[in-house]
């Protein structure tokens, strides 16, 4: 999907030196956003932007974007973990 956006070019010409690509930030700032919302994972994210796995935290970690990760996660994590320690 493209989406296109009217901006008079006074304002793309003032925003774009602090910002860099405009169309770049703009769509960091919707994937950062779905992400914290929980209707974007960090997989899909990285499909989206392209990095890397360590790229992706990186980027999400810097927009303050934490990972969601409950103690339920955890706890199940846990014991995945023992189970395959018990192996």
């Amino acid at each position: 999907m493209q989406i296109t956006i009217d901006l008079p070019d006074e304002y793309i010409q003032q925003l774009e030196p602090d910002l860099g690509t405009l169309s770049q930030h703009i769509l960091e700032t919707l994937v950062v956003e779905a992400y914290e919302v929980q209707r974007l994972t960090s997989a899909e994210v990285g499909s989206i932007l392209n990095p890397n796995r360590f790229e992706v935290d990186a980027f999400l970690k810097q927009h303050q974007a934490h990972l969601h990760y409950t103690i339920a996660d955890f706890n199940q994590d846990l014991q995945t973990l023992q189970q395959i320690q018990q192996q």
